[in-house]
């Protein structure tokens, strides 16, 4: 949804968000809470006395902290026998503890509340302005956070974290936005940092492309999908790959960025410095500025999806050409992974056929034909809610549980 001008999510930063001091009793009694978490979210109910023993803190402290997560309704606690002694048994309440999903793109921030069961609690997004800051984006998502939050009726504190995706490649060893960022006006911000500061929660960084491709494996139906590349089209082009059932990050987590790879050697210059990249032939940038020149105003991505549904026929063209980019793009990928499945992702999922059948004409025509052949490509199911997701699956992945 559009954000209202005079909302607080445009410029204001979320107020009780600043995480504690690191060496206070606070923020030691925080870190046994995630340690008490992240146990019952491994092994399931426990005993306080297994709760002891395999986080290591002492029964008091396991006792008390139990007792505040039970008032706060993060734990459910029930009576039982444990080597024929009365005992306390503990597990999470799924409707209690929850992860947030964030996808902050060039025009927008959706923010998601899942479930420890992955079931969505909340679900918002609103509009930003081109070229927005940083600051202005990360505060934002705390406005939007808080904002659900207080729908849902959770405390802060029964958040176990917030994943957060960005258009771009994020230097894992510290959380950085590196150069190629569709955001240029993100590079060389920490997120990691920034965003806990403002959230007041753990913070997990990705590509929103790794994100897309945890999220088929994660939410999808693609569970049990060994192999798998995601190709998220949008302003901005990049490949989300899932390796052996794993996402693959290679050696500092920059990888599938296909955007720029160099489709035609005489095209235009790319905002990387190099001419003739994917993303300047088949970004849903590059079609809006082709298409804009023949209207009466600037072309918008809905209209695209509207056109191609009246068939019309430069818009028919603009797709078929972007789409055998993109398959040629992807054939040189499958060559080098054997993929099972390339799953399309980004705002021109609703195009279904239209765009897929270029996709897999490019795809054909480059890749060894036994791997093109075995190669499906298919459209996401989970549209432009993917990379938020996968961003809440990216926390409870870190916290230690997969999907059910």
């Amino acid at each position: 949804m559009p954000a209202d001008p005079s909302s607080p999510l445009r410029t204001t930063r979320t107020p009780g968000t600043t995480p504690p001091n690191p060496g206070s009793q606070s923020a030691l009694r925080e870190r046994n809470r995630q340690r008490i978490i992240q146990a019952l979210l491994a092994s399931g109910p426990l005993t306080q006395a297994e709760l002891s023993r395999q986080t290591g803190l002492s029964r008091a402290t396991v006792s008390n902290i139990v007792g505040d997560m039970s008032e706060r309704q993060l734990v459910i606690t029930e009576p039982t026998t444990s080597s024929g002694r009365r005992a306390l048994s503990v597990r999470l309440n799924e409707s209690g503890a929850v992860a947030a999903g964030i996808d902050i793109g060039r025009r927008h921030v959706r923010v998601i509340l899942a479930s420890l069961g992955h079931r969505i609690l909340q679900e918002e997004s609103v509009q930003l302005p081109l070229g927005h800051s940083a600051a202005e984006g990360m505060d934002a998502a705390a406005a939007l956070l808080a904002r659900l939050l207080r729908r849902q009726g959770v405390d802060r504190s029964a958040v176990l974290g917030a994943g957060v995706g960005i258009p771009g490649p994020i230097d894992r060893r510290t959380g950085t936005v590196v150069q190629g960022a569709i955001l240029p006006e993100w590079v060389g911000i920490n997120m990691r940092e920034d965003l806990a500061d403002r959230l007041g929660v753990p913070v997990y960084i990705d590509n929103d492309a790794n994100l897309g491709a945890l999220a088929e494996v994660t939410w999808g139906p693609h569970g049990c999908s060994e192999n798998l590349i995601f190709i998220k089209v949008a302003s901005g082009i990049g490949a989300g790959l899932v390796i052996n059932g794993s996402l693959y990050y290679g050696n500092v987590g920059i990888t599938g960025e296909i955007g720029h790879a160099t489709i035609f050697d005489q095209g235009l210059i790319c905002r990387c410095g190099n001419r003739g990249c994917l993303e300047t032939i088949a970004s849903t940038s590059i079609m809006i500025e082709l298409l804009s020149r023949a209207s009466n105003g600037t072309v918008t991505t809905a209209d695209i999806l509207s056109r191609a549904a009246g068939k019309d026929p430069a818009t028919l063209r603009v797709i078929d050409d972007a789409g055998v980019a993109v398959g040629r793009a992807a054939a040189n990928l499958a060559n080098t992974l054997n993929p099972e499945l390339i799953i399309i992702g980004g705002s021109l999922t609703d195009l279904g056929d239209t765009f897929l059948d270029p996709i897999r004409r490019g795809l054909l025509r480059h890749a060894v034909p036994l791997v093109g052949e075995t190669s499906t490509v298919l459209m996401s199911s989970l549209g432009d809610r993917a990379e938020a997701l996968g961003a809440a699956a990216l926390v409870l992945q870190e916290q230690g549980t997969k999907a059910a």
